[in-house]
């Protein structure tokens, strides 16, 4: 059973068997929060872990876990307060707020890549209609931050806050304890999963638009000037779909993809060619899988280059990971912000000889002239390059200007050698949106057929993320199979990382649609024949296979 409908069974399903549920819904719920159910909050626990040993196998990699809650000058330092913002407009008549560039999705090929002047003049020129009360009048288009504000601290002491848009930021300011950790050595790279905040203005499509939401971000320090060493080997042999910002789309390999310069460097191509192994391995269509590259003036201000992981599914292509270079723009705007270095060291095969010539002060003569201005004078007249010419103005660290005249300086040649130099490392950054995947996730394993004239739903999902294990059922709660079937049930719980249901309700069939509804690889039936022998049906969920074990192969 496909075709129309299927959305709307799928998110009844969701919510009726505890895989998604509308948050606070007795008191009249709030749009864009939604609680992971019984079966769905142990889906998301698996597919973060999943996604943490995705990465752990670099071997260079190590988890943090920083604040949700962030201070003012974190997020002003690294751009979010001036640059983190949604074109606002809303409906005159009725008061709801909607996206500009969401109304005029339908009139432009890109219309979030506009600016407010382009967006307000299209909006003008289309009038579209409200989507929640169909009329045409619109506010003219606001910037919205789109950051949660928050106090740090009671009263007047308190300090000014967000709750944090993303969980990069508590990841650089923590470089130099990174840089400790790894003895000084670079490439190194720090990821966390955890919570993000949005104060999305029209918050829509279920988990595809969410006010809170769960994230999983990884920041990669690099040398920018180390030799590339990325090996795209794994993937030499695997087109993928790209959609360039100045090519046609294509299916090429990653080798293919750096050779041409679509992909502005390396480690950018080994990071999608990993994120494609994870979305595959966790249950997501590989066929339904494309990397799309931001266009330049859809670029995000602290990216150099931006590929976005798009995935198909029933709201259409979505956007579910983006991989960024970032440059250096967070550990510089930091280190701006704070006077404090973030900065690694590389040290030069040879060491360097540079002659620095310039100008100092004649004491004899700057001493008496100046007085306790002396050492802002030194400070000031050794920054002046060497073809300066005296008498010349300078103006001291407090504002006050004095003239310098020839008989002030004298010149001053050093001679320094040095077998190393300080820079600040580069970034690349993937962002993983958990909320958006697991949905996709379960829209590809959601399968819908017939059953013996009845409705039957499937989930195909994959075991490593399933949020069940094995579902254990007693043919009948009688002549001692239900105490031994609760048993098999206490024992695989036990077993670290296994998920047991035990299920007694209603006939064995219901019971095996209850099961794969929800994606249960394996049912476990105790029944007469086990009372004789031990042994159990083990069925199969995806072929309906049955053979019979005795359980101490699962409990081994």
């Amino acid at each position: 059973m496909t075709g129309d409908g299927r959305l709307e069974r799928l998110n009844g399903m969701l919510r009726r068997r505890g895989f998604l549920l509308p948050a606070f819904e007795i008191h009249g719920g709030a749009k864009g929060l939604y609680d992971f159910g019984p079966v769905g909050g142990r889906m998301r626990s698996r597919v973060n872990q999943r996604w943490l040993d995705h990465w752990l196998q670099l071997g260079n990699v190590v988890e943090l876990s920083c604040p949700t809650v962030t201070p003012y000058g974190v997020l002003e330092a690294s751009g979010h307060v001036g640059e983190f913002s949604d074109f606002m407009t809303e409906c005159t008549t009725c008061g709801e707020a909607s996206r500009a560039d969401t109304l005029l999705e339908g009139h432009h090929a890109n219309p979030d890549a506009l600016k407010r002047d382009e967006l307000q003049a299209l909006l003008t020129a289309v009038n579209p209609t409200c989507p929640s009360c169909n009329d045409r009048a619109w506010t003219t288009i606001t910037a919205q931050n789109l950051m949660f504000n928050t106090t740090i601290g009671a009263g007047d002491s308190g300090r000014a806050g967000f709750l944090r848009p993303e969980t990069a930021q508590g990841m650089f300011t923590s470089f130099n304890a990174l840089h400790r950790h790894f003895r000084e050595r670079l490439p190194f790279g720090a990821m966390q999963v955890g919570k993000g905040y949005r104060n999305e203005i029209a918050p829509r499509q279920g988990m595809i638009r969410l006010r809170e939401f769960n994230m999983a971000e990884l920041e990669y320090f690099i040398d920018p000037e180390a030799e590339l060493t990325d090996d795209l080997t794994p993937w030499d042999g695997r087109p993928m779909h790209l959609l360039s910002d100045m090519e046609e789309p294509a299916v090429m390999t990653l080798f293919e993809a750096c050779k041409k310069e679509l992909i502005r460097h390396p480690t950018v191509a080994r990071f999608m060619g990993i994120t494609h192994d994870f979305l595959v391995d966790v249950g997501i269509d590989p066929a339904r899988i494309r990397f799309r590259q931001h266009e330049q003036d859809e670029m995000a201000h602290y990216a150099m280059d931006c590929w976005d992981a798009e995935i198909q599914g029933s709201y259409g292509w979505v956007e579910c990971v983006g991989i960024a270079h970032r440059g250096c723009y967070d550990l510089e705007s930091h280190e701006k912000a704070t006077g404090k270095t973030l900065r690694a060291r590389r040290e030069f095969d040879e060491p360097r000889t540079t002659v620095i010539d310039g100008w100092t002060i004649n004491g004899s003569t700057v001493g008496p002239t100046f007085k306790g201005l002396a050492g802002q004078v030194k400070t000031a007249v050794e920054a002046l390059p060497k073809d300066t010419s005296f008498p010349c103005k300078i103006t001291l660290g407090n504002d006050e200007v004095v003239e310098i005249g020839q008989e002030h300086v004298k010149p001053n040649q050093q001679t320094i050698k040095e077998t190393g130099e300080w820079y600040i490392p580069h970034v690349i950054e993937p962002a993983f949106g958990i909320d958006r995947i697991i949905w996709h996730v379960i829209d590809h394993a959601y399968h819908e057929t017939e059953k013996n004239g009845e409705h039957y739903t499937l989930m195909r999902l994959a075991s490593c993320i399933a949020p069940v294990d094995y579902a254990v059922f007693p043919l009948f709660e009688k002549d001692g199979m239900g105490d031994l079937a609760w048993n098999l049930h206490q024992q695989l719980c036990g077993k670290p990382g296994i998920v047991s249901m035990y299920d007694a309700s209603g006939s064995i069939g219901r019971r095996y649609a209850r099961a794969d509804e929800i994606g249960t690889p394996q049912c476990l039936t105790v029944d007469h024949q086990t009372l004789e022998d031990g042994t159990v049906t083990v069925r199969n969920r995806d072929t309906g296979e049955q053979v019979r074990i005795h359980p101490d192969t699962l409990l081994a």
